[in-house]
């Protein structure tokens, strides 16, 4: 039983067109909503109250919270149903592909409405399209990422999930370059006249298109329903050699073991997804109106991390076959709260070194970054697939649904709470602190619930048994 590497790097492409298109959102959307709240609010853009009034930008983080939470919430509830939807459907296509393609071209023509309505100051039009964008994302993201557990058997997932993750990474690299060269804060610190809509309006266009290519390229080389029948006995087999407690029937319910095992997984998962999330809504504005960096300090930040991290899905497979599952995630999660336990020490350099008066950038967070991305790599590549192996063949997008709807309910409820801690804090530095306590919340029920149980291996015959055979 091998990976077959080529096939799964083009499952990855539907992840590089999710992650692009996240990427931008994520490191666009949540100053776009500091800036529009900031104005409406209190008659001053964002960069003006950074100067005369700072704690007025913190009073509205817990807006911008609500926001963001709000399509979280959405993807709580239709990401588990596009899954079972997609579990029962059958195409000429396949039973993902279908949601996959209306799912994306649809998201690809709305995307780039977002910094046109922002541009022209229409809160209700931009979360409107925010919310459009991310309800057609929730019918691709579910089905596109139960894409590789469909053909990959369940041994061999883990490593699988490290290459299209990296693809993923890859696909997100593109929209960090972008926000190199076209600075958000350049747009943000430029008086109202003197703002040019094409800085924010390029880096959704690319994603949208980049998104499209990457859907394309899926369509034309996987044949769901080729692929289903050519990989039947191997499928069977993985099952055989499920990381699992207990053997798995078809329609029947988990046995009490796995019922535990897939709660503490899930538990452990809510946690970290708290403290991860947290910092990918507000290191924007961390970083312009705490740090008073470039904007590009933080698309370099995203690359660091990303660097962190591809290394990261590149050998966890391998760290798992050796280690177990359980303690490759164990480990990550450490990494990941060493690197948030050092994120609190860092402060504003108080250097000038941008036109506007920004400061330059502290070093010690790079390393901060790396760290943390190796480690959540770790997390990432193999959690998903110890949910799935509590799954049956015919329940993978009903199981995925579970995994989802755990790391959703997270992003819904952490960007407002955070939000109200910087509301009664009014400090900047709860960022860390916060991810630092939930992160460590993670490490320790995941530890204490989650078994470790390895998979059997494959005896392989040899010497005259092999002639025998």
């Amino acid at each position: 039983m091998k990976l077959n590497y080529k096939r799964t790097c083009l499952i990855g492409f539907a992840f590089f067109g999710i992650l692009l298109l996240w990427q931008v959102y994520d490191s666009w959307c949540p100053t776009f909503l500091t800036d529009i709240f900031a104005k409406n609010m209190y008659g001053l853009t964002s960069a003006e109250l950074k100067v005369s009034d700072p704690d007025k930008i913190l009073n509205v983080q817990w807006i911008v919270g609500i926001i963001m939470a709000c399509d979280n919430l959405a993807a709580l509830i239709l990401l588990p149903i596009f899954g079972s939807l997609s579990d029962r459907t059958k195409t000429p296509f396949g039973k993902r592909m279908p949601f996959i393609l209306i799912g994306s071209f649809v998201a690809a023509i709305a995307f780039p409405f977002i910094p046109v309505l922002f541009h022209e100051n229409n809160v209700i039009g931009m979360i409107i399209m925010m919310a459009v964008v991310l309800l057609l994302m929730m019918m691709y993201r579910n089905p596109a990422v139960s894409l590789m557990p469909d053909i990959t058997p369940k041994p061999l997932r883990a490593k699988a999930n490290g290459i299209i993750n990296i693809m993923g990474y890859i696909g997100g690299a593109f929209a960090t370059v972008l926000g190199i060269f076209l600075k958000l804060s350049d747009y943000i610190n430029a008086a109202d006249g003197a703002r040019k809509l094409w800085i924010i309006e390029v880096p959704f266009i690319a994603a949208s298109v980049l998104l499209v290519v990457s859907t394309i390229v899926l369509f034309l080389t996987i044949n769901e329903n080729k692929l289903h029948e050519e990989l039947k006995d191997d499928m069977e087999e993985g099952e055989k050699l499920a990381e699992i407690e207990t053997p798995l029937e078809e329609d029947k319910p988990l046995s009490k073991a796995n019922k535990r095992m897939l709660y503490a997984i899930l538990a452990a998962e809510f946690l970290w997804f708290m403290a991860d999330n947290a910092i990918g809504t507000y290191i924007g504005n961390y970083v312009i109106y705490y740090m008073n960096a470039q904007s590009s300090s933080t698309m370099i930040l995203t690359i660091v991390g990303g660097l962190g991290s591809v290394i990261g899905f590149a050998i966890a497979g391998s760290i798992a076959d050796r280690i177990g599952r359980k303690m490759t995630i164990f480990s990550g999660l450490l990494l990941s709260v060493i690197g948030t336990l050092i994120m609190i020490f860092v402060k504003p350099t108080g250097t000038v070194v941008g036109a506007n008066g920004e400061f330059s950038f502290p070093v010690l967070l790079f390393v901060v970054w790396f760290i943390k991305g190796f480690g959540m790599s770790l997390v990432h590549n193999c959690s998903l697939p110890m949910v799935l192996e509590l799954s049956t063949s015919s329940k993978i997008g009903k199981f995925t649904g579970y995994y989802y709807a755990a790391s959703m309910s997270a992003q819904t409820v952490t960007p407002v709470l955070l939000g109200l801690f910087f509301n009664v804090t009014k400090a900047w530095n709860t960022l860390p602190v916060y991810a630092t306590v939930m992160m460590g919340l993670s490490a320790i029920v995941f530890f204490t619930f989650v078994k470790n149980i390895k998979a059997r291996k494959i005896a392989n015959v040899k010497g005259i048994e092999a002639i025998d055979a």
